[in-house]
């Protein structure tokens, strides 16, 4: 679309609001837009392009612009990302701004700014990884997410709503390891769609879906997601029971409860009982202590495996909020698993990077007794899905193509 002084403006404006990183990047960008009704469609589509387009290489681009400032970013962008000439942007930007632009040497950049990660998240990474493959994860990370939807089993088969879509013309494909999975080439309106209008289709990344494999619910079986958010792998474990037994979802937040209600409905399912707890040392909690079949942890953590959605979240972590959230991870993993039965099954799972977030915080656990390991991979395998990344699940966007997760399966000991 053709560039304007006010539409530069505006994108100037938004990056603005969101550069001081004190919440998320989505919900600054939607209250711009709430507070600039009269801002056009494509237009708002420009200014979240170039809003999320300067998040995703912020490290660069700060680089690479002298004094750096939202607006001098953006210029930056639309030269070094969006190919603009320079040409173009003499109207909008001082001649000698677009020469070092253009200009600029930044053939080898540090480790950290080629990846596009804070500092202190390479320091962590190099415990386990290489140079090479901390190159490929940030780059990977700076890629747009592909939209991923999970077919809801107990409403339809899988192959029957791809062929559908197909004759749609939509360019959608089977994901390659989720066997409820579908993965749009682009992002099409599918909240306006009928099938997922109807509770068939519902947004999910395929990393996420996996997970209700690993907990392996059951028919009539007794199961909780202890931090259900807005209940997409809820709704996932319900349609594996096939909305028998009980299925609770617990959380925290008033908010994010009340979003899983709508998809609830569309569901079909009539097994969850969502209830909104003080802590997870609630009374709620503490009453089904040692009568669950199966519990799922996706623990609050620093998020930096969605950064593919959320580019802004690596700069409002810090080393400080890590450590916070590993002691919020223990305390709710020990109260998670006060709920089984001797014999049940434990998924303690989270969309981080970080070691200290994944294995320290299971290792730790553990060695407490009580619980032993079971293998990942060889769940999967039973579910005939071919992903082995060991012991415990391991996705990366630059492996697997879904957001960074990881998950380990533990099963209560036997009385």
């Amino acid at each position: 679309m053709e560039l304007t002084h006010a539409l530069l403006q505006s994108a100037t404006q938004a990056l603005d609001r969101v550069l001081d990183f004190q919440r998320p990047a989505d919900a600054v960008l939607s209250a711009y837009f709430r507070d600039n009704r009269k801002l056009g469609a494509r237009d708002r589509a420009f200014v979240a392009e170039a809003v999320f387009g300067v998040l995703r290489r912020y490290r660069y681009l700060s680089v690479v612009v002298p004094a750096a400032n939202p607006r001098t970013l953006i210029v930056a962008w639309l030269i070094k990302a969006r190919g603009m000439s320079g040409a173009t942007l003499e109207q909008f930007a001082k001649p000698e701004l677009i020469q070092h632009i253009r200009n600029a040497k930044t053939d080898e950049p540090p480790l950290a700014v080629a990846a596009e990660l804070p500092d202190w998240v390479v320091e962590k990474l190099q415990a386990t990884m290489s140079e090479a493959d901390i190159l490929a994860l940030g780059r990977a990370l700076q890629q747009p997410a592909p939209l991923d939807v999970r077919v809801n089993s107990l409403k339809a088969d899988r192959d029957a709503v791809l062929a559908r879509l197909q004759g749609e013309g939509l360019q959608v494909a089977a994901t390659p390891y989720s066997p409820w999975g579908l993965r749009f080439a682009d992002h099409p309106a599918i909240n306006r769609h009928p099938l997922f209008l109807d509770g068939t289709l519902e947004v999910q990344d395929e990393g996420s879906q996996l997970l209700a494999l690993l907990v392996g619910a059951r028919r009539g079986e007794m199961v909780c997601d202890f931090c259900a958010g807005a209940g997409g792998k809820t709704l996932a474990l319900g349609a594996t029971m096939a909305s028998t037994g009980r299925l609770y979802a617990f959380d925290v937040a008033e908010k994010r409860l009340a979003n899983l209600k709508p998809r609830l409905a569309r569901s079909g399912l009539s097994n969850v009982m969502p209830q909104l707890i003080a802590s997870e040392n609630d009374t709620r909690v503490k009453r089904l202590a040692g009568k669950l079949d199966r519990v799922l942890v996706d623990a609050p953590c620093s998020g930096l495996g969605t950064l593919r959605r959320n580019p802004d979240l690596k700069f409002r972590q810090s080393p400080e909020s890590v450590a916070e959230l590993t002691r919020k991870q223990a305390h709710i993993l020990r109260a998670a698993a006060r709920l089984l039965k001797p014999g049940g099954r434990l998924v303690y799972a989270t969309c981080s990077l970080l070691p200290e977030e994944n294995e320290a915080i299971v290792d730790a656990f553990l060695a407490e007794g009580g619980f032993e390991p079971l293998a990942a991979n060889e769940i999967l395998a039973q579910h005939k899905v071919a992903l082995d990344t060991g012991a415990c699940l391991k996705l990366s966007p630059a492996v697997h193509g879904t957001d960074g997760f990881f998950a380990a399966v533990l099963a209560k000991s036997p009385a």
